[in-house]
């Protein structure tokens, strides 16, 4: 790994991007790094959370490297936000272990949209977020339109969309788009304090949480369904048996993750 670290403590792993020159601006090798630290990471039972967050005191990731596709044809271009999509942005949205993006500066364009993918967001207070493809005549590729809206409103990303305006961390917190906001020295710890949260909960349960969340957001689908499903089929875990087991015993749960 060239651009990204990882570090592992406690059932919790941390993903740092790591083109702190570069403003850690998404390049085709970073992502193809991020979607295989992250497929390695839900691989591994012992993770129970995942923080990605960016080097740096300045950007989260400041928006993708524009050298790699200022001279795409229209073909290249398409190919280039479908793959992008499938490797890394839809793949975090789906990956069954829960991933939170710690916003420690500027979250913008790619960045912005990897942030989105995320299950959910903290930001420091020095954090700006926004979506300025217009600016360069294009759109956000990797899922901008679509999950600025899912989150703040049609209105609201309409307006940040076409202005290719820029947002504060506090804006953000009341728009929903981000849920806590810190101090930038503080940022770490309180996320980590967030994951050891759900590492302490039952990861087969937030796993078939977050597929029923999802659901609701995909075209023609079911969410109300696929909820049933996934209840349905949490009694036949182990970990529901330790859930109601340690409930009625009146102890903590120890989770086998089965």
């Amino acid at each position: 790994m060239e651009n990204i670290l990882i570090e592992k403590q406690d059932n919790i792993a941390v993903i740092t991007i790591n083109r702190p020159t570069k403003l850690n601006a998404l390049n085709k090798a970073t992502i193809q790094e991020l979607h295989d630290g992250f497929k390695a990471l839900n691989e591994d039972k012992s993770i129970k959370a995942i923080i990605i967050t960016g080097s740096g005191e300045k950007a989260f990731v400041a928006g993708a490297d524009i050298s790699e596709f200022a001279n795409f044809s229209v073909e290249e271009g398409g190919k280039l936000a479908a793959e992008g999509q499938a490797l890394l942005f839809d793949f975090v949205q789906n990956l069954s272990t829960p991933v939170i993006a710690a916003v420690n500066g500027f979250a913008l364009g790619g960045g912005l949209e990897l942030a989105m993918a995320c299950h959910f967001r903290t930001a420091s207070t020095n954090a700006k977020m926004g979506l300025p493809e217009v600016t360069l005549g294009v759109i956000p590729g990797y899922g901008g339109t679509q999950r600025l809206a899912q989150l703040v409103g049609k209105g609201r990303a309409m307006e940040l969309i076409m202005t290719a305006g820029m947002i504060d961390a506090e804006t953000a917190k009341n728009f929903g788009l981000v849920n806590h906001v810190v101090t930038q020295e503080e940022l770490l710890d309180f996320t980590k304090g967030i994951a050891s949260k759900i590492a302490n909960n039952s990861s087969v349960a937030i796993a078939k949480a977050i597929e029923a969340i999802n659901a609701n957001f995909e075209d023609g689908t079911n969410g109300y369904e696929v909820e049933i499903k996934n209840f349905g089929l949490s009694f036949g875990t182990e970990d529901f048996k330790e859930g109601t087991t340690a409930f009625l015993e009146k102890r903590k749960a120890i989770f086998p993750g089965k």
